[in-house]
């Protein structure tokens, strides 16, 4: 039997939406107030779905000390309290939240058991979010 399990977290962090591909004023155009010099910032929802076999044993996808331990060390350790534009990875990426959600996935997808990532979706504010489920394939 194959099921999915998901699990939300919550982390907290800023970021400056801009990119030295588009002038100040198409910055502006572009992103709005979200592309304040000083930056905002977003309690974020982080949902994590995972995939796969029900163990036999002991009846469950995955073990959730070991989920909460891969998003600890993978994701909240490093960007919960942060500038996301401080971040190496986004030294050439906009850190929108689509952006984000990407990042967050291929971090998970490193330390999880091969193909058990489903999806990632990281709500942004009350009516926004946004899915990640892996590269188009095909």
């Amino acid at each position: 039997m194959r099921a999915s399990f998901g699990r939300r977290y919550l982390l907290s962090a800023s970021h400056r939406l801009h990119t030295g591909k588009l002038s100040d004023e198409a910055n502006r155009a572009a992103y709005g107030k979200c592309n304040n010099p000083y930056g905002h910032g977003h309690n974020y929802v982080l949902e994590v779905v995972v995939t796969g076999a029900v163990d036999e044993t002991t009846g469950m996808v995955m073990n959730l000390v070991d989920l909460d331990q891969a998003v600890h060390t993978r994701v909240l350790d490093r960007f919960d309290h942060a500038n996301l534009n401080l971040d190496p990875v986004f030294a050439d990426l906009v850190p929108t939240t689509e952006n984000f959600c990407r990042v967050v996935y291929e971090e998970l997808e490193g330390a999880l058991p091969i193909g058990m990532l489903e999806r990632v979706r990281v709500e942004e504010t009350e009516n926004n979010f946004f899915e990640y489920a892996g590269p188009v394939r095909g």
